[in-house]
């Protein structure tokens, strides 16, 4: 199985900057996990293991969001617990859907639950991470058509003016960008993730598609004239850098949603799926120029996006404190 061996070079690199949190279902999964990060190189005193069954791999979506308080003498880390509903598809998610509350108490953390505003209060807010792209300023990006077309049923009684104020409250987001639709092959109805990221403050990329028979060229040159007309919530001018896309890749009839844009931005490396495609030292190249601080690393992600998903679907940052 070359899955787990993915996940050995994922943590081989992510642990020299910073500690590694790995969900496991049970110790003999937990056994396996140390056999292999061993035989990696990996030194498991940097990593911490929960025992915390889940439904499936993409921690992005149904992780905990952490927030961090503006007292910088004091700063206090909470967990966000978002309600997941299996993107709104899928019916195995009761597992998924315990584990924000589960690292919160283990954490010791105080933990928020995001309500409907308004006539509707009550109710839990349905929100995957990898849905949203924030810049840590009090900008945050999205697509319509995740969270507000009426196919998508996360949550059909809020408009934009609603989820803009939930993310007020929630997230101290003060200016939202809303992008239009998600890449081809998106299991999840438009994720951000797979389609523009901040990389720096007022600065973002975004994939586009430069063959134009292919199926994302319209929607990816859609949203890549809509950034270049959005200012952040400073209401400076966003400066927009394309990456390319890889050659389409289907498994089974099925396309997959390939994409340089779903990488994980750690403390000193960026983790980039690649695809084995010429695009590949394009984008690692582009990313390597936006982070001159952190070492730009490729890690091969053919295998992992046959389940819909890559680095960072698989990954959720926990703020230092």
């Amino acid at each position: 199985m070359p899955i787990p061996w993915v996940y050995v070079e994922i943590v081989r690199h992510l642990h020299k900057g910073e500690r590694v949190c790995i969900l496991v279902d049970n110790d003999v999964i937990l056994r396996r996990a140390s056999y292999s990060l061993l035989r990696g190189g990996a030194d498991l005193d940097q990593i911490d293991f929960y025992r915390f069954p889940t439904n499936r791999i993409w921690t992005r979506d149904f992780g905990p969001i952490f927030i961090k308080s503006k007292d910088r003498k004091v700063p206090e880390i909470a967990v966000t617990h978002w309600k997941f509903n299996g993107w709104a598809k899928y019916n195995d998610w009761n597992k998924d859907a315990q584990i924000p509350r589960k690292i919160a108490t283990a954490l010791g953390m105080r933990l928020w639950e995001p309500r409907f505003p308004g006539k509707t209060r009550g109710r839990s807010v349905v929100l995957e991470g990898g849905s949203i792209d924030v810049d840590g300023q009090g900008t945050l990006m999205t697509t319509e058509e995740c969270l507000l077309s009426p196919i998508q049923q996360r949550n059909p009684s809020l408009g934009r003016g609603e989820l803009e104020q939930v993310f007020r409250n929630y997230l101290g987001v003060h200016r939202v960008l809303w992008l239009k639709r998600g890449i081809a092959g998106d299991d999840t109805h438009g994720h951000v993730d797979d389609l523009a990221r901040f990389v720096g403050p007022s600065r973002v990329v975004v994939v586009v598609e430069n063959d134009r028979q292919e199926i994302n060229y319209d929607t990816l040159q859609e949203n890549f004239e809509l950034l270049k007309t959005m200012v952040d919530q400073h209401g400076r001018r966003l400066e927009v850098i394309p990456l390319p896309m890889p050659k389409p890749l289907t498994f089974s009839g099925q396309r997959l949603p390939a994409s340089y844009a779903n990488f994980y931005i750690a403390n000193k490396v960026v983790l980039v799926p690649t695809f084995n495609d010429p695009a590949d030292r394009v984008a690692l190249s582009t990313l390597s120029e936006l982070f001159p601080d952190r070492e730009v690393i490729g890690i091969h992600s053919v295998d992992l996006v046959w389940g819909l998903g890559t680095i960072h679907c698989l990954t959720q940052q926990q703020p230092h404190g």
